[in-house]
């Protein structure tokens, strides 16, 4: 969307601090031996206590309040009591909401426990990467050439990027126009960010693969040639400077 009057960007502030007090809230919540449903069931009573509601069960009838992915899975994975958070599990949650008709959206990859399956410079490289991306971004830059950048800088850190996702225009719906802000240059998109608008910006970084594919349960992803992915994702608002970040409240850069 774009930002036109004061009333919308409070309403997108409020809607972004939802969604980033909430993922820093189940962050901080999650440990070993609790399951992947509970953690969930957390988060929407954050949610639900601020008056938000879940994007993806508003929007797709995903059923669960946030996605939860471990391990081998990418994204969009299914909460479920049976799941078990074990000690090194690379965990990535991702919490998206619709507040008073405004809607925002944030994600992060973190380690449960210490770090023995030797993850954290994956999730430390989508972090960086994510930041760098975002202070490059402006209005008048070409999407693709934020795309390259992310690319670029996952290539020099030995990893890969996932082609078939990326960010989006956010604001009066979870996904709108720029659609597929992905993590490499499509050369045929000649599209440039524009100022005042608000856009969720991801970064899809990962050891092995660089599609994602959908398992049985037609949610949840995992790469076509297996390995990790690191996620992180914030939803900013554009400027002619430095972007403000408006779900900075999750607070993992």
């Amino acid at each position: 969307m774009s930002i036109t009057n004061e009333t919308e960007l409070t309403g997108m502030q409020k809607a972004s601090n939802a969604v980033a007090k909430t993922l820093k809230s189940m962050i901080e919540y999650a440990q070993v031996g609790m399951s992947t449903k509970e953690l969930d069931e957390y988060g929407a009573e954050i949610l639900q206590s601020m008056g938000a509601n879940s994007a993806p069960a508003l929007t797709y009838g995903f059923p669960g309040y946030t996605c939860i992915s471990i391990n081998n899975e990418f994204c969009h994975g299914v909460p479920h009591a049976e799941r078990i958070l074990q000690e090194g599990d690379l965990i990535n949650i991702d919490v998206s909401a619709e507040l008073d008709g405004y809607w925002a959206d944030n994600g992060c990859s973190f380690i449960i426990g210490k770090d023995i399956h030797q993850h954290e410079k994956l999730v430390t490289a989508s972090k960086e990467i994510l930041q760098k991306a975002i202070s490059n971004i402006r209005g008048g830059v070409k999407i693709a050439d934020i795309g390259h950048l992310i690319e670029n800088e996952a290539k020099k850190r030995g990893y890969k990027v996932i082609k078939n996702l990326g960010g989006h225009g956010v604001g009066k719906s979870l996904h709108e126009e720029p659609n597929e802000l992905l993590n490499y240059k499509n050369r045929f998109d000649q599209r440039r960010f524009r100022k005042n608008t608000v856009v969720a910006i991801e970064t899809f970084i990962s050891t092995a693969s660089t599609y994602a594919t959908e398992l049985s349960d037609g949610w949840t992803m995992v790469g076509d040639k297996g390995g990790f992915m690191a996620q992180h994702e914030h939803t900013i608002l554009i400027t002619d400077g430095s972007p403000i970040i408006l779900t900075a409240e999750n607070a993992f850069f």
